[in-house]
């Protein structure tokens, strides 16, 4: 099976196996291909309304590597699934032409809260017992940063979902609204922050975060933040994988990104090229989420919205 995770700044590709029936419930997929790559599909979106000609570009050529890759695997069964971007765009039917065009697929634009319960199911499988519910899972996204509360139903099981909302404060969005300093003024940080602390408490209105027992943050700018905390000397999924990031850390993590420049950012071991631009953003949304909920770590995954999708190809 494959799934395609189409967001607001990257577009990636799990084509997966599916796990050994005797494993039980919360046996996790195995990995075949694992890609990614950052298209910024939501390039100037929060304030043209459109996807930009030359994001569709980068875009079409991503796909055309994926769908390589997936006829030489033999691969027939394919999902995709485009979030915040093609959401929100007005040239939504452009994008949907591509894509079919690329990989023969017809793209679904899923709605936020079947974006957050997508993220829900592939961050908690395979969590292990030793991870107390119920779950608050916080996924970061370029455009869009989804809230997703739930646990486990008595006697075990796979993981339920109790409420979810998605609201516009991804690591993208916000850069493009309030951070075009490099590094950001006290002034941009300021409305930054003031944005994401009404979005963060809207969420927490619906979704009841503040009574989760563990936090679970999901997408780039966590992981990011999550392997700049651990030391690591280059990016290492493996370490980064169900870390756990006290919240001194990401809040040291953040003081110490938003006083750089992208160009200072880039010589950090763990950043990619295509997140320095916008990981103070992700990094103020992390913080102040933990802030809000009153959360003193974070437990960093690997896993998200793109399992998610790859396990609804299961059922």
């Amino acid at each position: 099976m494959a799934a395609i995770d189409c967001g607001t700044n990257s577009i990636r590709l799990l084509v997966a196996d599916l796990p050994d029936p005797s494993a039980g419930p919360e046996a996790e997929l195995v990995d075949v291909v694992r890609r990614m790559e950052i298209v910024r599909l939501g390039q100037d979106l929060d304030r043209t309304g459109r996807i930009a000609p030359e994001a569709l570009e980068r875009t079409c050529r991503a796909l055309l590597g994926y769908a390589e890759s997936i006829e030489s695997l033999g691969v027939s069964d394919v999902r995709m699934c485009a979030t915040s971007a093609s959401r929100d765009a007005a040239n939504a039917d452009e994008f949907r032409a591509m894509v079919v065009d690329a990989i023969g697929v017809e793209p679904e634009v899923v709605t936020g809260d079947e974006e957050a319960r997508l993220s829900f199911t592939g961050a908690v499988r395979g969590l292990g017992p030793d991870v107390p519910a119920p779950y608050l899972v916080v996924d970061i996204g370029g455009g869009s940063t989804e809230f997703v509360a739930g646990g486990r139903p008595v006697g075990g099981g796979a993981a339920t979902v109790d409420a979810a909302i998605s609201v516009d404060i991804g690591c993208v969005r916000m850069t493009e609204r309030h951070l075009p300093g490099d590094p950001p003024t006290p002034e941009q940080l300021a409305a930054a922050e003031a944005d994401i602390t009404a979005a963060v408490d809207r969420a927490l209105s619906v979704v009841p975060g503040r009574e989760a027992a563990t936090l679970i943050g999901l997408a780039g700018s966590v992981t990011t933040v999550a392997g700049i905390a651990l030391g690591l000397s280059e990016y290492r999924p493996d370490r980064i994988h169900h870390s756990r990031i006290p919240y001194a850390d990401v809040a040291r993590v953040t003081d110490e990104l938003l006083v750089r420049s992208s160009a200072e950012r880039l010589t950090i071991p763990v950043m990619h090229p295509g997140r320095a631009d916008v990981i103070v953003a992700g990094a103020l949304v992390l913080k102040i989420v933990m802030e809000r909920t009153g959360m003193t770590s974070v437990i960093a995954s690997e896993r998200d919205i793109l399992d998610g999708i790859a396990y609804s190809l299961t059922r």
